[in-house]
């Protein structure tokens, strides 16, 4: 399993950090969001076959959990992973994050880019589409978030990158088949294509096909542990609803240039 360091105190998603916390603690507590960190937790591991209809983003505690919890743990995660196979070079032209949720799996590979590549962001969920939105604005990244389902969704071709973090993982069976010839034909036309999903087998149970068939065609898969000192917010949030975030794991799929 490889081990993944850390970024540095010069990181420039830290005033990000720091405007998330503003952003969503404005009219909440920190004790309500830890609560709803719990519920929502829960719902990923007990109930994921209500995942599929929007259940993780259904009140604003459960929202505010997401946006100030699992989306910078994304973040980080993406973010390593894409300096760790080598994704970010040579140039990209634009990058399409499919189940973009808050928009951070395409900024994190977009950060590690120079120049920083467009982003286009396809997402099914109206909150979190507008959060992906204020994300890239934040960053300071040009961007395109549309609304749509991924069920009905082809990829441009003029998408020299896609990225498809922990959005597998929530389809619908069909529907992720659908999804894998879409990302092996995006490959074909030449793009990079970055598959991230939690460790987990539970979460993953059709893991082996995914890898055998991105295996046949040259690509690598690994699995990921690391230390990482996370966001003040996101570690507390963490600590008060019972979870550890000091360890971050997770597995990924790599289909770099042809």
């Amino acid at each position: 399993m490889n081990e993944l360091g850390e970024a540095g105190p010069a990181d420039p998603a830290r005033a990000w950090f720091d405007a998330l916390e503003a952003r969503h603690l404005a009219d909440l507590r920190p004790a309500e969001v830890s609560r709803a960190l719990r519920a929502l937790s829960s719902a990923y591991v007990e109930r994921r076959g209500r995942l599929a209809h929007g259940a993780a983003l259904d009140g604003a505690g459960k929202r505010a959990a997401f946006a100030l919890f699992y989306a910078p743990l994304h973040f980080v995660v993406v973010r390593a992973i894409v300096g760790a196979v080598g994704a970010a070079g040579p140039t990209l032209d634009m990058v399409a994050d499919l189940g973009c949720g808050t928009g951070v799996a395409g900024a994190a590979w977009a950060l590690e880019c120079r120049p920083h590549p467009r982003i286009l962001g396809i997402e099914r969920h109206p909150w979190a589409a507008d959060e992906a939105r204020w994300t890239f604005r934040a960053l300071g990244l040009d961007a395109d978030v549309r609304c749509g389902d991924l069920a009905r969704v082809r990829l441009p071709a003029r998408a020299s990158a896609v990225v498809a973090a922990y959005t597998a993982n929530e389809l619908p069976d069909e529907v992720r088949a659908a999804l894998l010839r879409e990302l092996i034909a995006a490959h074909a036309r030449g793009a990079r294509v970055l598959v991230v999903e939690p460790i987990a087998k539970s979460a993953t149970p059709w893991w082996a096909g995914w890898a055998a068939a991105v295996r046949s065609e040259g690509g690598r898969e690994d699995e990921w542990r690391f230390a990482a000192e996370l966001p003040g917010i996101t570690a507390r949030l963490g600590r008060a609803a019972g979870l550890d975030p000091r360890e971050l794991t997770a597995r990924s799929l790599y289909l770099g240039n042809r």
